[in-house]
């Protein structure tokens, strides 16, 4: 069986990534919020019965559940090389420069005997007191004295229970991504020394996009329509400049079967963060949306262009037609659009905030959702959907639903 196999958001999910939600939560504060793009703080015992939740659900709909941290603890315990190379490459990117402080968080995270637990700290973030006080008490630089016992030198990653946005399974290979904001760029380097080095994936998928180009992209703006047609938001937190380099990537694959790539150009603004916060496919010819953005959108064709000049290696075209008619032209089948709440437009606006739009398809006509986005959910039982309700009153308060917190590995074909 393939390691990677997604050419759909719709056919029956057999495997998906996630990550329990941790410790990263309760260093989460008030000052810190904008920062680490929260807008509240979830309550940590009722997010991860909540998240627990939403992963017995999955498995009893057949969906085989693997936890990110897990897949990272089994690569570090392959080799003190691979371990050492990323406790390195973790303070690297945490920021951390002086050379002191570089040294005394190598060693700390170094005495770590349970690599489980290594993973969870680097994920949870790491305070100044947590390290060595014998040794920095031996000299006090000026770094020293203006910081706080409290201070951060490695910062929390709260926003790692959404795996959708690190990189995004398309057909049988990845986008590893650039994502959008400094303290989010450093979940990826978990997926990176996972299709590096877990005997799983190591050698076995091909990779469309990396970590380490310029250009910032998201999985929640990455929807694979089917073999030949993948769909990229242009957002807040997807270029398109980074579109066009994935399309490109995808193109010059010779055993990649994506042929068209359809850019949508949505609202920059933190409601419509990603392409799947606004639509997402939820049955072959039925989609939710959110009816804030019928009005606002551009859509953009992408195929191959001229390979022998580099200058025109893609042809870009704009579509100018409706969402409906879009998407029923490319699907090749008549399309049922679904407003989120029904279209009214107060509960709408209300239920797309609580990821109303942001279902997760694990078969055709079957969603798992949020339970609080009650009108949605009802209408999307009155379009013949098969709708799986879950709790998110704490999940939600990171802005992100069923659709963001998982990453689809393989789908039947």
């Amino acid at each position: 069986m393939n390691k990677i196999n997604v050419t759909s958001e719709i056919k029956p999910l057999k495997k998906v990534l996630l990550h329990r939600p941790g410790n990263e939560l309760l260093n989460l504060t008030p000052n810190t919020l904008g920062d680490l793009l929260f807008d509240d703080i979830p309550y940590l015992p009722v997010a991860q019965r909540e998240h627990d939740e939403f992963a017995r659900v999955l498995k009893e709909n057949g969906v085989e559940v693997v936890y990110l941290e897990k897949l990272m603890a089994e690569v570090l315990a392959l080799s003190d090389e691979i371990r050492e190379e990323f406790i390195k490459q973790f303070i690297f990117e945490a920021g951390i420069r002086t050379p002191k402080y570089r040294d005394l968080v190598f060693h700390y995270l170094n005495s770590f005997k349970d690599e489980y637990e290594l993973v969870l700290k680097t994920m949870e973030g790491i305070q100044i007191y947590e390290i060595n006080r014998d040794q920095r008490k031996d000299e006090k630089s000026l770094v020293d004295l203006v910081t706080e016992e409290t201070d951060f030198l490695a910062d929390p990653m709260p926003n790692l229970y959404f795996t959708r946005d690190n990189f995004a399974s398309i057909g049988r290979g990845v986008s590893l991504n650039k994502m959008y904001s400094v303290t989010r760029n450093r979940e990826t380097i978990y997926a990176e020394y996972i299709f590096k080095y877990h005997p799983d994936f190591k050698g076995q998928v091909d990779k469309y996009y990396d970590r380490d180009l310029p250009y910032h992209i998201e999985g929640g703006d990455i929807l694979n329509l089917n073999d030949h047609i993948l769909a990229v938001g242009i957002s807040q937190r997807t270029t398109a400049e980074a579109i066009d380099q994935l399309a490109k990537n995808l193109f010059k694959d010779e055993k990649c079967k994506i042929d068209t790539v359809l850019a949508f150009n949505i609202p920059n603004s933190r409601a419509f963060m990603h392409l799947d916060t606004v639509f997402t496919q939820v049955d072959r010819n039925k989609f939710t949306y959110h009816p804030g953005i019928v009005d606002t959108l551009q859509v953009f064709e992408i195929t191959e262009g001229n390979v022998e000049d580099s200058d025109e290696d893609l042809n870009v075209v704009e579509i100018n037609d409706t969402l409906e008619n879009i998407l029923s032209s490319y699907l090749k089948i008549p399309v049922t659009l679904i407003p989120c709440a029904g279209g009214d437009k107060v509960a709408s606006e209300r239920e797309q905030w609580n990821d109303g739009s942001n279902t997760l398809c694990i078969a055709p006509g079957v969603v798992v959702v949020y339970d609080r986005n009650v009108i949605t959910n009802e209408v999307l039982r009155e379009n013949g959907l098969k709708v799986l309700e879950i709790p998110g009153a704490e999940l939600s308060r990171g802005r992100g639903g069923p659709r963001c917190m998982s990453m689809p590995l393989i789908r039947e074909d």
